[in-house]
């Protein structure tokens, strides 16, 4: 189902599932082994996702969907289902390495929230990218609606998943949701760039017409003595601090209680009823609950 391949700190994970790299429990199962022998294996940087069929991954296996819609714990080994789609492509956005996926073909629904996983997607000028659930009367379960939200904002992500949307590579790219289009026949080789310029290891494709992500991180330069570079998406990103606003600050809940204004020392006039005094401002609360109490407990002489 996968071919994997090391060279030069860049990790090529091919999909490889005839006919159209359907998303199957197997399949999700295989990918999380892949993960874990890539992890276990030598260092890289980039980890570059492609397919070896017509089609990037057309999403779910809709048999296997059936099937289990079908039988009677069919919400039970649905809910399993998604959860487990959900923890690779999460796991998988979690990584220290830089992320790119190779969309040639078609990139449909779970295809597309894998790409949408990624740190960075290029595609192919002919490729199909969308979120065609709705029509099928489901939703994106996979993490589609909150990555796209993120990505390019609730308003296109709602025209997109509400309207089931399919869009070509070059819309694609024109509205954000991919950072590169190229006409297919150029894409490998334009992949292969990108990829060697997030690793290190190259300085783009040369083409100067590009206005897609210009430059790399100052120190994404391999070390003259080091094949590996030292530079990864963890390391690069800027620590995550709260900007002290003036407008927005923190309150204690619940409020710092005022200070009292009884003086710590009173003297023999604050002791009697000294009403100028501050201590006797503090406790005319107090006073007037008991005042209050007493005239209760009073008959009422007006009624005699």
């Amino acid at each position: 189902m996968f071919l994997t391949s090391t060279n030069d700190a860049v990790t090529t994970l091919t999909l490889n599932h005839p006919p159209v790299n359907a998303i199957s429990e197997e399949w999700v199962r295989a990918f999380e082994a892949k993960l874990d022998d890539l992890a276990r294996g030598p260092r890289f940087t980039v980890l570059h996702i492609r397919s070896e069929q017509k089609v990037f991954c057309a999403g779910a296996d809709l048999k296997e969907v059936q099937a289990r819609m079908e039988a009677a714990d069919g919400p039970d080994q649905m809910y399993s289902y998604v959860a487990g789609i959900q923890r690779l492509y999460a796991r998988i956005e979690r990584l220290p390495q830089v992320t790119l996926a190779e969309i040639g073909g078609a990139a449909m629904g779970g295809g597309f929230e894998l790409a949408l996983a990624c740190d960075l997607r290029i595609a192919a000028n002919e490729a199909k990218i969308g979120l065609p659930e709705v029509r099928l009367g489901l939703i994106p379960g996979a993490g589609g609606t909150q990555r796209l939200t993120r990505l390019c904002g609730p308003a296109l992500a709602s025209r997109l998943i509400l309207g089931a949307e399919i869009l070509d590579g070059t819309a694609a790219s024109e509205l954000g949701v991919v950072h590169w289009a190229v006409p297919r026949a150029e894409l490998a080789q334009r992949a292969a760039a990108k990829v060697g310029l997030f690793s290190g290891g190259g300085d783009g494709d040369g083409d100067a017409n590009d206005t897609g992500a210009t430059d790399a991180p100052p120190d994404a330069r391999n070390d003259a003595h080091s094949a590996v570079p030292r530079w990864n998406k963890v390391a690069a990103a800027p620590p995550r601090r709260r900007a002290a606003s003036p407008v927005c600050r923190p309150r204690r809940w619940p409020p710092a209680r005022p200070a009292s204004r009884r003086p710590a020392t009173k003297s023999a006039a604050d002791t009697l009823t000294n009403w100028n005094s501050p201590g006797c401002c503090s406790a005319m609360p107090r006073r007037a609950s008991v005042l209050r109490r007493f005239l209760r407990a009073r008959p009422k002489l007006q009624n005699r």
